[in-house]
């Protein structure tokens, strides 16, 4: 990407990306720190991948970093390959490995597979991963850690035990959260709402030597940028399979944000674009002691609500992280846990409560739609994300599957007499139930040609018993280049049956690799001459040469209409 390309960053740019590489200190560390890795490298995740990422996102506003689910996962992976996670070439190789297959998805324009995730599916999914940030941080807002592995489960149980909750934390998140909406209360204070919070708590619970955990008692902040860490290539085999599903998970993800958070500028997001950056991101963050990253629901969200406008926003944060780490450390690591655990609320609750329209749209669409968003939610916050990831995968293709099989239908084209000043014209009409003897019916065909529909449309073709010198014209200019085989076996049985009873099968707007496929199968020669007419550049092309050749042919004596050659 040129860098007059870039544009310029705005002043809310800057101020968001401060907050946002603020931000980034307590919650990078805690995500490594929950996942069993250096919290540090947590804290470096936040840097080159989110500088790399935001300059050449194709979703502009999207923040590349460290989430939980992609900490949660790496690390899984990691021990399943009996690998050291606190290992710093480990950890290289996992999150170059990881940048190596999104690049190699956007480069094979894999980003097309989302296009068959259903709107109900990524809605589920979204809110369930909404569902994680929030309960990822209820300890730190609380100071009580539900139990289970289940996120309903624990979000009922934080709530039942609220009387473990310890009231210093709990005081010092709701006045987070208190400070925040007064702040976004005020118009022109509005976009650092966030930043005002977060300095405000801080400087109070400072001031009054709150008993609240604070950055710090996570781990100490080195005084130093990331360095260069080289991968341990002899780990490579024992990772494969786990940086595809790191990366998975991380696209997954990253996928849910551009409909959320679309560009400002007007211009399109690309997935492949989306996916390539995120590659570019690990592979040069790998390098420089980064865990695996991808795009951040929740970073980015922060970014949003702190004012972002353009992709510098996010490279400011990285920026900015940095030079933080580097020279204020230590007043970072004064930042309390309760008031990253409010704010960390704020933007799960707006995440959520920005997908309410989403939802009842699916809600009022279909109970299938449904069924399938309710089902991925509950997959999301109670199965690790990679088995969701499948999950909704297979739900969206049954959705398909189902729609593209209700919606194929035939429709019956009537020709109204010829007028004075030219031919009739084509108008629509319900399919007969049978074929009249010697008469010629015109059907057109609407479908995908996907084979669960077929039963369907068989069963709605008319019925040829008795129709002597009676011909069918079936339109399938939809019909793919290459239908399945079940398509070819169904127009074979069907001329067949029509044959046998004196009438014929006229095949019209033939696309030319249909046209092959016939000819190889020997259906051309059931059909006979004539029996197959091209498709043209016109919607009905060639429909009134088949017209005209049908009429001639029910007009033959009886014994000549039964011959098909």
């Amino acid at each position: 990407m040129r860098l007059k390309r870039l544009g310029r960053p705005t002043g809310s740019d800057v101020t968001s990306g401060a907050v946002t590489g603020l931000f980034s200190i307590p919650e990078g560390m805690a995500y490594a720190a929950i996942a069993g890795f250096n919290p540090v490298a947590g804290l470096y995740a936040g840097v080159v991948p989110a500088i790399v990422g935001s300059l050449t996102s194709r979703t502009v506003l999207m923040v590349t970093t460290l989430t939980s689910a992609i900490a949660l996962t790496s690390q899984s992976v990691l021990s399943d390959a009996g690998l050291d996670v606190k290992d710093a070439g480990n950890i290289a190789l996992l999150t170059v490995m990881v940048g190596a297959v999104m690049l190699l998805m956007g480069v094979l324009r894999l980003g097309a597979v989302m296009s068959f995730v259903s709107n109900a599916v990524m809605t589920g999914f979204s809110t369930g991963i909404a569902l994680q940030i929030i309960t990822g941080v209820l300890k730190d807002a609380t100071g009580y850690k539900p139990e289970g592995h289940n996120k309903l489960y624990q979000l009922g149980n934080w709530l039942w035990h609220i009387g473990d909750w310890r009231l210093a934390a709990t005081l010092t998140a709701l006045a987070t959260i208190g400070v925040w909406a007064a702040a976004r209360a005020v118009r022109r204070l509005e976009p650092v709402a966030l930043l005002i919070a977060m300095v405000t708590v801080s400087v109070a619970v400072a001031l009054l030597a709150a008993d609240v955990e604070l950055v710090r008692d996570i781990a100490s902040i080195p005084a130093a940028l990331p360095s260069f860490t080289a991968p341990d290539l002899a780990a490579a085999p024992d990772l494969v399979w786990g940086a595809v599903s790191v990366a998975l998970v991380a696209l997954a993800q990253a996928a849910g944000i551009a409909p959320s958070m679309p560009n400002p500028d007007g211009t399109r997001s690309d997935i492949n674009g989306d996916f390539r950056s995120q590659g570019y991101a690990n592979l040069t963050g790998g390098l420089f002691q980064a865990l695996p990253s991808g795009g951040s629901m929740s970073r980015t969200g922060v970014a949003v609500s702190a004012g972002a406008r353009t992709r510098w926003a996010g490279v400011v944060s990285g920026v900015f992280l940095a030079l933080v780490v580097l020279l204020c450390g230590s007043l970072a690591e004064r930042i309390p846990m309760p008031v990253i655990g409010g704010l960390v609320l704020v933007v799960g609750g707006e995440l959520i409560w920005g997908k309410r329209h989403d939802i009842l749209l699916v809600l009022r669409t279909s109970w299938t739609s449904a069924g399938a968003m309710v089902l991925t939610f509950l997959a999301t916050t109670q199965l690790p994300l990679q088995q969701a990831i499948v999950l909704g995968a297979v739900l969206s293709l049954l959705l398909y599957c189902a729609q593209a099989a209700r919606q194929a239908k035939l429709i019956a084209l009537r020709r109204t007499p010829d007028r004075p000043a030219g031919p009739g014209r084509w108008e629509t009409t319900a399919p007969p139930a049978a074929l009249a003897p010697g008469t010629v019916t015109v059907l057109d065909y609407a479908g995908s040609s996907f084979f669960a529909e077929l039963p369907r449309i068989e069963a709605r073709l008319p019925r040829p018993e008795g129709a002597r010198g009676a011909v069918l014209i079936l339109v399938v200019r939809a019909l793919p280049d290459v239908p399945s085989s079940a398509v070819l076996k169904l127009l074979d049985r069907y001329a067949k049956r029509l044959a046998d009873q004196g009438g014929r099968l006229i095949l019209c707007g033939v696309q030319p690799p249909l046209e092959r496929l016939l000819r190889r199968s020997g259906i051309a020669d059931r059909l006979g001459a004539g029996g197959i007419v091209p498709a043209t550049p016109e919607l009905l092309g060639g429909l009134e040469e088949a017209w005209t050749a049908a009429r001639e042919w029910t007009s033959r004596p009886p014994h000549q209409g039964s011959d098909m050659r």
